[in-house]
């Protein structure tokens, strides 16, 4: 009968699984839900422009650097892989860990800018423009709308890496590092669709 008594203890007393939850504030999700439906909107432009000519989609789109494209994923997905542990280090009280994977995360988003400036430079030094065809109307507008959100990525991470030197950032208290790092993989996730959209799909 005590070892029943001390079963029903151990039952009582057993932690409960914590509920799943969204990490991160509410209003960041509101604001990703929103930019992504944008860019889904671009996307669905392009396609149909695509499919109302895609002899010339398919001969200008051999133009793009796929190298330079390949680079720029590995490097966002290498960003959102530091800013995940990041997160991760924030959650085990990991204090020095929190900025130095931040900066990592920040330095893989800065390779992103730098061979897409390269790109742009590549394109506008032949001459092109939004105006040249309607393939390079669109990969300029969409690969740049991209660029931008990258950049405002940057200022985010820059943020929360100023916050996490200070310490903001421990277990039950990492919203705004939650949040950053939502932003973050949603720059991630659009330029996965947007690659092989834009350079690879024929």
């Amino acid at each position: 009968m005590a070892i029943i008594g001390d079963m029903n203890t151990a039952v009582a007393t057993a932690p409960e699984p914590a509920s799943p939850r969204l990490p991160g504030d509410l209003a960041i999700w509101f604001f990703i839900l929103a930019e992504m439906l944008a860019f889904a909107v671009f996307f669905s432009s392009y396609a149909f422009a695509r499919s109302a000519d895609p002899e010339l989609f398919n001969f200008y789109q051999q133009t793009l650097d796929r190298n330079a494209g390949a680079l720029n994923t590995l490097l966002l997905v290498t960003g959102s892989w530091f800013v995940v542990l990041a997160v991760q280090a924030a959650h085990r009280n990991d204090q020095a860990a929190v900025p130095r994977h931040i900066a990592l995360g920040m330095l893989c988003g800065a390779g992103f800018l730098v061979v897409k400036v390269f790109e742009y430079a590549e394109k506008f030094g032949a001459g092109i423009s939004l105006s040249t065809n309607t393939f390079y109307m669109f990969y300029i507008s969409l690969t740049f709308f991209h660029f931008m959100h990258v950049i405002l990525g940057m200022v985010i991470l820059a943020v929360i890496w100023t916050q996490a030197r200070k310490g903001a950032y421990k277990p039950g208290h990492c919203n705004g590092l939650e949040s950053g790092a939502a932003y973050w993989h949603m720059v991630d996730l659009l330029w996965i669709i947007l690659f092989p959209l834009v350079y690879v799909m024929r």
